[in-house]
């Protein structure tokens, strides 16, 4: 599943989405979560997309940045 259900009309470069994107999966798959809509795998999207908001637009950044938000260093 990708990230861009989650945007909710807010803006971002195509490279900013890919790294949420890449950082999206690669985190729920760390977290055991699959990719599908729940509140777990939503709370992992609006971190992500809060991160990037304020900057962050490194995939690997983003994904530790996410573990280390849910107790997880990764």
């Amino acid at each position: 599943m990708p990230i861009t259900p989650y945007l909710r009309s807010r803006v971002f470069e195509p490279d900013t989405i890919r790294a949420m994107g890449v950082a999206f999966e690669k985190a729920c798959r760390s977290l055991g979560l699959s990719l599908t809509p729940d509140a777990m795998t939503e709370s992992v999207a609006r971190v992500i997309v809060e991160l990037a908001e304020a900057g962050e637009t490194d995939a690997e950044r983003l994904y530790r940045r996410v573990l280390a938000h849910f107790g997880n260093p990764g």
